[in-house]
């Protein structure tokens, strides 16, 4: 089994996940994709191979814990343990208070913390045994300031903060780090929120390890 370091990525796609992919890949990263959906996982895949970087994908429902749990057994058999965990899925639904179904609500916090929780349950007791790891989640500055347009993102990205610095402050015993990019807008190629300057933010922590919360915004 190769000894160059594992990435996973929970939330393949296109923007801040294919730019962290590519920035861990390209310095010494193998990189894992996990995606509900098997066209866009292919294309990105390919996307990565063409940069000459080893990268695998499996399909997984982040918003199902025994599909993900059955992911993460898949990768570990396969690949090893898992160094760099990235929880990067949202169910991104506008609603306000008043048109926000209870259904609906629960259905988002599934993906949008649930699958954080579940995901991050998978990779931490190898990580704690080895006394090393690294585990981000993806934040919006809605969960500090929420938007009423995008309540159950807003409950959701509130819930993931209080998640994950939860689990920073358990885990940080143990020599794990776990840190935040909170992105304050849309993330759009060519602009100050370009993924790849996100990615090299990512990149920054991961090697700093300095900060739990990182606010990326103009």
């Amino acid at each position: 089994m190769s000894h160059k370091p594992l990435l996973v990525i929970v939330g393949s796609g296109p923007g801040v996940s294919a730019s962290i992919a590519k920035k861990f890949g390209s310095n010494g990263f193998r990189v894992i994709l996990i995606s509900r959906t098997e066209s866009s996982l292919q294309r990105s895949l390919e996307s990565l191979r063409q940069l000459q970087i080893e990268s695998h994908g499996i399909t997984a429902d982040a918003s199902d814990p025994d599909s993900l749990k059955t992911a993460f057994k898949q990768i570990k058999d396969s690949f090893g343990t898992t160094d760099v965990l990235v929880y990067n899925a949202a169910h991104i639904v506008p609603g306000d208070p008043l048109s926000l179904t209870e259904q609906q609500l629960i259905e988002d916090f599934k993906v949008n913390t649930v699958g954080a929780l579940t995901s991050a349950q998978q990779v931490i007791p190898d990580m704690v045994e080895r006394k090393q790891g690294t585990l981000f989640f993806t934040g919006g500055s809605i969960a500090l300031n929420p938007n009423p347009l995008y309540t159950s993102l807003s409950i959701g990205k509130a819930a993931t903060r209080s998640l994950a610095l939860s689990i920073a402050e358990t885990v940080s015993p143990f020599g794990i780090y776990v840190g935040q990019v909170l992105i304050a807008d849309h993330v759009k190629k060519g602009t100050y929120y370009d993924p790849d300057r996100i990615a090299d933010v990512h990149w920054e922590l991961y090697n700093k390890k300095d900060q739990r919360e990182y606010l990326f915004r103009e």
